[in-house]
């Protein structure tokens, strides 16, 4: 793809923001409007993002039509507006700007040192935490993150200081519109085959990522992942700095002692043989030790203290939808995540597994794209088989059509599970039923995937409190 760049800020005029509710979209509308730029934005269905940004002053519509674009000087898109979004259309026949997500992202970073976190898996956190750490050094750094944080409840700020901390999304190439200071990628691992087809290709898009690099800037990635291993090789052999951390031997930020606790994780971590210190934290997985450490290694590098980093670290209570705590009844507790890959399904499974203890996981999964689910169908099965009991729906189709023959019931058929402890279930409404029925004491819920599966959660926990009233009467 072709890289333009990107026009500043103050330079767009009143912004329209097709699909404006979600995580990406919604991050640089609040942003706009911090800086006093008029904001207006439609989405197919309601929610709480488009309340939150009508309250701060933006114009939202439910549904598309034409006439939303109103005074609208630079229309925004995602790769998930097709070409025939009749919005779209209009801000085409009118002339208007129009820009990928991305692109107006670098808009909004124009000035600021940035520094981007890419990575298959783990990115929102690292983000996440990188973000939290420097507030509690006393950065206010910008931010613009594909969750929202526990802390705050926000998913973008527009902080006083010189930096920028930006989610990168290479799904679709688009994280190339951005031009970092410096960049963390956490892992490289084959996804979102529908666009780049092989697994060559999509982790030769991380070089291209790399290269767009401050050649005064560096590079962060994690020794432990083979991809991010040889992205690191490659980019130190074309002259870049590169820093890398993990638990191997070679790792120049070196984690060591990784154990869960009953509340969370601890690790120490070492300078090359210099000991930096302890690092504790509140959110459970052995993944998120990792993310930690890429934090820490970032900030470090920008000039930042260890101590006051793995404090900041320390208090970080998570993002929305990341192991997120929905409540619980009956003696059950119930936890929603947005993992969709395999990796991440087993590293969330091993995490709820600390947390369960002695109790069983009752699992229930919504696979993600029927392209994804096709290829990735048997992988997902197998990390499913982590559970104890499985209930596995229908795929969430996204921004996908259909295709003949993938269902839910690939996965499920791939579970290595005894057939009564895995079900696929076509019937949404169904699912929240089933896992109140199969929960007992003692038990956690765990609901995964990146679609509407995270609204399940709170039904269960309805159900097992009507469970519970009824025991009691």
């Amino acid at each position: 793809m072709t890289v333009p760049s990107a026009p500043a800020a103050d330079q767009l005029g009143p912004v329209h923001f097709i699909g404006i509710g979600g995580a990406g979209m919604s991050g640089i509308a609040r942003i706009l409007l911090d800086r006093g730029i008029p904001v207006s934005g439609s989405d197919a269905k309601d929610s709480r993002e488009l309340a939150a940004l009508a309250a701060r002053g933006a114009t939202v519509f439910v549904g598309h039509r034409a006439e939303q674009l109103g005074p609208a000087a630079t229309v925004v898109i995602s790769s998930a507006i097709r070409d025939s979004n009749v919005e779209l259309v209009e801000a085409r026949v009118r002339g208007l700007r129009v820009l990928h997500r991305a692109q107006a992202l670098a808009a909004v970073m124009t000035g600021r040192r940035v520094v981007a976190v890419a990575g298959t898996h783990g990115k929102t956190t690292t983000t996440s935490m990188l973000t939290v750490a420097l507030q509690h050094c006393g950065a206010d750094p910008s931010f613009a993150i594909g969750g929202e944080l526990n802390e705050s409840g926000a998913n973008a700020h527009d902080g006083s200081g010189e930096l920028f901390v930006a989610e990168a999304d290479e799904s679709d190439e688009s994280f190339l519109y951005l031009s970092p200071f410096a960049a963390v990628v956490t892992n490289v691992d084959a996804d979102h085959l529908d666009h780049y087809r092989t697994p060559e290709a999509y982790a030769a898009v991380f070089t291209r990522f790399a290269d767009r690099l401050d050649p005064d800037g560096f590079l962060v990635t994690c020794t432990d992942d083979p991809g991010a291993r040889r992205l690191a090789e490659l980019v130190r052999a074309g002259g870049r700095r590169v820093v890398t951390y993990g638990e191997g031997a070679d790792a120049q930020l070196r984690v060591e002692r990784a154990a869960p606790g009953p509340t969370g994780s601890r690790f120490e971590l070492f300078d090359g043989t210099a000991p930096l210190g302890a690092v504790q934290l509140r959110v459970h997985g052995h993944h998120y030790v990792l993310d930690a450490a890429a934090a820490i290694t970032a900030g470090l590098r920008l000039g930042f203290p260890f101590v006051g980093l793995a404090e900041g670290i320390a208090r970080f209570s998570g993002t929305r939808r990341r192991m997120e705590d929905k409540g619980g009844a009956a003696g059950v507790r119930v936890i929603d995540s947005y993992a969709h890959h395999p990796t991440e399904v087993a590293a969330d499974l091993r995490a709820a597994r600390e947390i369960a203890g002695e109790g069983r996981l009752v699992v229930a999964f919504q696979p993600h794209l029927f392209s994804r689910t096709r290829i990735f169908a048997d992988q997902l099965g197998q990390a499913l088989g982590l559970a104890d009991d499985v209930v596995v729906m229908d795929v969430y189709a996204a921004r996908e059509d259909p295709e003949p023959g993938v269902t839910g019931a690939l996965v499920a058929r791939a579970v290595p599970l005894p057939t009564g402890q895995v079900h696929f279930e076509p019937s949404w409404t169904a699912v929240a039923p089933y896992l109140a029925q199969r929960a007992r004491p003692g038990d956690l819920v765990l609901t995964l995937g990146a679609g509407d599966i995270t609204m399940v959660g709170p039904e269960v926990v309805e159900l097992l409190r009507q469970r519970a009233d009824w025991g009691d009467s």
